[in-house]
């Protein structure tokens, strides 16, 4: 299976992670940005300026789409309806579909519109500063990693994806096991983003508060809980080794749930808290803290919309 050509859906902090070094390694020709209506309009007339550079990318409307070897679907949660009826016209008989969404759901919605025949497992580690469509970020921090479910053996999609990324200079990495990677994510983005959205606090807080590390850990503890009971083992060694990473990232970087309320946008709480005290209350297991940041972040959006 060779790839050759490849779209992105969503070009906010996720999607400038690819768009420039796809643009330029595959060319113009074998590259594009799905957008439409007045996206499509401000994408042509204004760009995104990616660590300094103004980039105005491709852009193929939905209604026109041809389909392409591998569509990467960067959007936000609660943009992922439209997405995948977005994407419809871009989607072949071979076409690969990478939806690097954080939350641990997104494939299997993916999976029921496409099939699992296009849906690889994918998330991305990765921290970029978004404001006022400028991005900053060093571009070789972070990696996306994908593939099977399991990758004891390389599929052929697998291989053919892991091309692309080298042949653009993306950094990649195939867990073995990538449902517990997702999980993982999902834990560090659930401590980590909703405890800074919520205190209002950048990521190098964690490295001089006690108290607000206090937090992310209760709040991590709750959905090893969630995991241990779905057989997805995350262990607390694992979880230490956790606070190493986090003394990293730029001190003053945010996490996605502080810039949207920053910026006055809907969050992805209902992705992650919301997600979070559904499933315990499926699963029986108690998740306070999930609870507490669910409804604190909800107040804090009412603010925004200038209901209090």
């Amino acid at each position: 299976m060779e790839m050759k050509n490849v779209a992105l859906i969503g070009l906010g902090a996720m999607g400038v992670f690819f768009a420039p070094r796809m643009e330029e390694h595959l060319g113009r020709e074998n590259f594009c940005v799905i957008a439409g209506g007045e996206r499509k309009k401000r994408l042509e007339e204004q760009g995104v300026t990616v660590n300094g550079k103004n980039h105005r990318f491709p852009v193929c409307e939905p209604e026109n789409g041809e389909p392409k070897d591998l569509i990467i679907m960067a959007v936000k949660d609660m943009g992922l309806s439209q997405a995948l009826q977005d994407i419809r016209r871009f989607v072949g008989e071979r076409t690969q579909i990478l939806c690097v969404m954080n939350g641990v759901e997104s494939e299997e919605n993916v999976a029921a519109v496409y099939g699992w025949e296009h849906t690889l497992y994918s998330y991305m580690r990765v921290s970029i500063v978004m404001k006022d469509g400028k991005a900053d970020f060093d571009p070789y921090w972070g990696k996306v990693h994908f593939g099977e479910a399991r990758n004891e053996e390389l599929t052929e999609r697998v291989k053919a994806v892991q091309e692309v990324f080298e042949r653009c200079h993306i950094p990649y990495e195939v867990d073995e096991d990538m449902v517990w990677g997702l999980w993982f994510k999902y834990m560090c983005n659930v401590g980590e983003n909703l405890t800074c959205a919520l205190l209002e606090i950048p990521f190098g807080a964690y490295g001089v508060s006690q108290a607000a590390s206090s937090i992310r850990r209760a709040a991590m503890k709750e959905v090893q809980a969630v995991a241990e009971a779905k057989g997805i083992h995350i262990s607390d060694e694992v979880m230490r080794g956790q606070d190493q990473t986090l003394l990293t990232i730029p001190y003053q970087n945010k996490p996605s749930t502080l810039q949207d309320l920053e910026a006055g946008r809907k969050t992805e709480i209902e992705m992650f808290a919301g997600s979070m005290v559904r499933m315990g209350q499926e699963l029986g297991v108690p998740t306070p803290v999930c609870w507490m940041f669910l409804q604190g972040i909800h107040v804090l959006e009412e603010k925004n919309e200038g209901k209090i």
